[in-house]
């Protein structure tokens, strides 16, 4: 033991800075370590969305916001469902087997959907990401040919998809839309960003 006395000016000053610096480093450590969590922002942005759709009618799209990204929900006509099986010989890809945008396996069908009447669909042409306009009228008209059953055309670069998000032949878009995972929550009531498996 040393005989020199303690000095407790210096131990209580010692203690106090020593408090106040352990302080600090929590009082900027934890907005740092906050700062790794996603924000409200984007962890919306990934969020599965729910769509009331028993105000649509036959031959009405509905646009939802899902990821940035918009998804189109329409519901067909028995018309528009019956073009389906019109124009298979037309389009590059019938039986949505290509990989680039996977078609999940419960719309790997002709309407490339849960419920043959609605379709949904992101609304991003897969050639640059353009967003293709509604083209429901049948017959011809500019752009499109004389034959036309109804779908989906972007003029940015004319390519042509039927009503079920399916690209026809010779076109610049190298793939069919985007089916993104959804389900039925109930008869009327859609759930966008999740299905069963997920």
């Amino acid at each position: 033991m040393s005989d020199t006395p303690v000095d407790t000016s210096k131990r209580t000053w010692l203690i106090a800075s020593g408090c106040a610096g352990a302080a600090g480093g929590v009082a900027v450590a934890v907005p740092f370590v906050s700062s790794f969590q996603p924000s409200e922002k984007a962890r919306a942005a990934g969020a599965a969305v729910e769509v009331d759709i028993s105000a649509l009618q036959p031959g009405e799209k509905l646009t939802v916001e899902w990821r940035g990204k918009p998804v189109w929900i329409l519901k067909r006509t028995p018309q528009q469902l019956e073009s389906l099986a019109q124009t298979e010989s037309q389009l590059a890809d019938p039986n949505s087997d290509r990989k680039t945008y996977p078609t999940p396996e419960y719309a790997k069908n002709q309407h490339r959907s849960i419920k043959p009447e609605v379709f949904v669909g992101v609304g991003i042409c897969t050639h640059l990401g353009c967003s293709p306009g509604d083209k429901f009228q049948t017959g011809p008209q500019p752009s499109l040919p004389d034959d036309w059953h109804g779908g989906f055309l972007c003029a940015c670069h004319g390519s042509t998809f039927d009503v079920a998000g399916r690209v026809f032949k010779n076109k610049p878009a190298p793939d069919n839309l985007e089916v993104p995972p959804h389900m039925y929550l109930s008869d009327t009531l859609l759930l966008i960003g999740e299905d069963k498996k997920a």
